[in-house]
């Protein structure tokens, strides 16, 4: 089964990067090329193991996806429940931990798949990794953006505090 991986050093603490990551719309929308309209389903309102989001990408493509992990703010974990017809699977994770550089967090998002149909698989999977390898690169800079980002600092904080 492939997996895909970006990792990237945030200029925040793990609680603050790991805020920023599970911000909505529209703030979400400043940071996170790959998302075109994102919202949770089944009338949640916050995210949390069992939540539903419904997601479609930049390519046009939706997903619902739901939570299986969530643990703040060090990780989060989600699979494919609906999707794309040539995804015979799909999850990610999401882990924040602290840099060494004070103040600072070390993210690192992972994805696994299968793509169908089996006998198209041995390629298919190699153009998916390469596909998928480009969005989740891309995703995870305009992540990095995000966390300097002021109004998407100021979203993220303000969850944080709701938390309390």
């Amino acid at each position: 089964m492939p997996v895909v991986e970006a990792v990237i050093t945030v200029p925040v603490p793990p609680e603050l990067a790991f805020a920023v990551s599970q911000t909505t719309a529209p703030v979400r929308y400043r940071w996170d090329p790959f998302v075109r309209e994102q919202h949770f389903t089944d009338g949640a309102t916050r995210p949390g193991k069992g939540v539903r989001t419904f997601t479609r990408s930049r390519h046009g493509l939706a997903m619902v996806s739901e939570y299986v992990s969530w643990a703040p703010p060090s990780h989060v974990g989600m699979k494919m429940v609906r999707g794309p017809w040539f995804f015979e699977m799909f999850a990610g994770g999401w882990r924040f931990a602290p840099a060494p550089e004070p103040g600072h967090a070390i993210a690192t998002w992972r994805y696994s798949f299968r793509c169908r149909p089996a006998f198209l698989r041995p390629v298919a999977d190699r153009i998916g990794s390469w596909l998928l390898g480009r969005d989740i690169r891309r995703r995870i800079a305009g992540y990095a953006a995000g966390c300097t980002d002021p109004e998407v600092l100021a979203a993220a904080r303000r969850s944080l505090a709701a938390d309390d």
